[in-house]
C-alpha cells in the first residue's frame, strides 16, 4: 500500500534526503519518495504503517501529516524502467567516450585518450555536485562508508573529484591521482555493492542531488569502469 503525506520544514534537497533516510528506518517502510518542491512524501508500506510512527522517526524540525488527497493502494505504482530512470547517465557517459575519443583520434593513444576520460569524468560529475554543495553530503553518506563515518568527508569529496580531474587532463602526478581514484572510488563501490545486496531503494549521489538518481547496477558499473582504468594505467606505469 501506499500513502502520500504532508512534509513541513524541509528547505533545500539536504533536508528532503534527510526525512527519506529517517523515514525509511522504520519497521514496515519498504520506499520513500519525498519530493521538496510540492513538501510531500509518498510512501510504499508492507502494511499500515500509524501515523505517530512516522513523527517519532523524524526529526523536531520536520512535521508529518495526511495529505487531503493521499491514496492508497494494494499494487505499487508502475515505476520508469532502468535506462529511463538512469538516462541522464549513460548520456554522460556517452558524451565522455566521444569527447575522449575525438581528442585523440588523429594521432591514437589508448593511454592518453583513458586520462582523457578519467580527467573529463571528474570534472562532469564533480560539477554536479558542487551544484548543491549542502546537500550532496546528506544523499552520499547514505551509503559511502567514509562519509558516513567522517562526515567531513562528503563536503570536500567534490573538490577532490575536480582536483583529480585536473591531475589526469594537465597530465600532472597521473600516479598519485589513479592511487587515490582506487582508494576514493573502491571505498564507494564497496558501499554500492552493499547497498545493492541489502537491496535498499536509496538515491545516488554520483550526480549530486541535481537529478534524482536510483542506487542501480550502473552505479557499480560506472564506478568499476573507473577502477579498472586506473589499476590498467598504474600497471603500464609500473
Amino acid at each position: 500500500m501506499e500513502h502520500t503525506y504532508s512534509i513541513t520544514g524541509m528547505t533545500c534537497s539536504g533536508c528532503a534526503v534527510s526525512v527519506e533516510e529517517q523515514l525509511s528506518k522504520v519497521s514496515g517502510v519498504q520506499k520513500v519518495d519525498v519530493d521538496l518542491e510540492n513538501a510531500k512524501a509518498s510512501i510504499v508500506m508492507e502494511q499500515h504503517v500509524p501515523l505517530q510512527h512516522l513523527k517519532d522517526a523524524l526529526s523536531q524540525k520536520y512535521g508529518i501529516s495526511f495529505k487531503e488527497d493521499h491514496t492508497v493502494s494494494n499494487s505499487m505504482p508502475a515505476e520508469k524502467s532502468k535506462w529511463e530512470q538512469l538516462k541522464p547517465l549513460f548520456l554522460i557517459f556517452g558524451y565522455l567516450f566521444v569527447a575522449a575519443f575525438l581528442l585523440n583520434y588523429k594521432n591514437w593513444s589508448t593511454t592518453n585518450a583513458m586520462l582523457d576520460f578519467m580527467g573529463l569524468f571528474y570534472i562532469v560529475f564533480s560539477f554536479f555536485k558542487l551544484l548543491d554543495l549542502k546537500g550532496f553530503p546528506e544523499s552520499f553518506r547514505m551509503y559511502d562508508p567514509l562519509a558516513k563515518a567522517v562526515p567531513f568527508y562528503g563536503k570536500v569529496y567534490p573538490f577532490i573529484e575536480l582536483a583529480l580531474g585536473l591531475l589526469f587532463l594537465m597530465r600532472f602526478q597521473i600516479q598519485l591521482a589513479l592511487i587515490v581514484t582506487l582508494l576514493i572510488l573502491g571505498i564507494t563501490t564497496y558501499g554500492v555493492t552493499k547497498s545493492l545486496l541489502d537491496k535498499k531503494s536509496i538515491r545516488c549521489a554520483c550526480l549530486g542531488t541535481a537529478l534524482n538518481l536510483p542506487m542501480t547496477e550502473a552505479t557499480f558499473i560506472e564506478n568499476a569502469i573507473m577502477l579498472v582504468m586506473a589499476l590498467i594505467m598504474l600497471f603500464q606505469m609500473g
